[in-house]
């Protein structure tokens, strides 16, 4: 699959927005996945590792800089039903603020020892689970943006462009223009936080 169309810059992304909540699946069964045209950065030619642990590299001599956590959660259809095999395309910028992208113009540095870039798939409950570090915030030229994770989620016949906030940053992202243009759906992009820097994050496709 090409993602080329998806390359664009800091001035220019939409943003995705993901149903989630604490509740569980039945309570989300209703709240189906906002979507947007795209999101900023997309991998390009990513000639990195995939699997699900951001925080380390083959070859690199240290793991990941900044503060490791995990992130699980499920693809869900509307009715709240697991989807299995759902493949999620997930990258943010590392923790100082910088996607390793070529398009990125941020001065601040990149990370040899973290990934940026995982493509995993669902499984048959449609759980997946990721180990990354907590993005860091970064200027644009629409403000601060506070730490997100993207996603890019696959379902049998839906695609949809996703964000995901953290609970502890609920200043910062009330703040953000773009998690502002959510309105009163704003709260579903925010993850739960599971404690021991853990966290989840349901996604909700618009199938079944």
């Amino acid at each position: 699959m090409s993602h080329h169309h998806y390359i664009i810059s800091r001035r220019t992304f939409a943003v995705g927005v993901i149903g989630a909540a604490a509740a569980g699946p039945r309570a989300l069964a209703q709240a189906v996945t906002a979507t947007s045209e795209m999101g900023p950065f997309y991998p390009a030619g990513y000639r990195g590792e995939t699997d699900a642990d951001l925080t380390r590299v083959a070859g690199a001599a240290k793991r990941a800089e900044g503060q490791v956590i995990e992130v699980v959660g499920r693809v869900l259809d509307k009715m709240g039903n697991p989807i299995r095999g759902a493949q999620l395309d997930i990258w943010q910028a590392n923790t100082h603020g910088r996607y390793d992208h070529p398009q990125d113009p941020a001065i601040m540095p990149l990370d040899p020892g973290f990934q940026g870039f995982a493509r995993i798939t669902t499984g048959g409950d449609g759980s997946w689970k990721l180990a990354t570090i907590k993005p860091g915030s970064y200027d644009s030229p629409i403000g601060n943006r506070p730490p997100h994770i993207h996603m890019d989620a696959i379902g049998p016949n839906t695609r949809a462009m996703l964000q995901m906030y953290f609970p502890e940053d609920a200043a910062a992202n009330a703040r953000d223009s773009l998690y502002k243009t959510l309105g009163a759906d704003a709260p579903t992009s925010v993850a739960s936080a599971l404690g021991d820097h853990r966290y989840s994050w349901d996604i909700v496709l618009l199938e079944g």
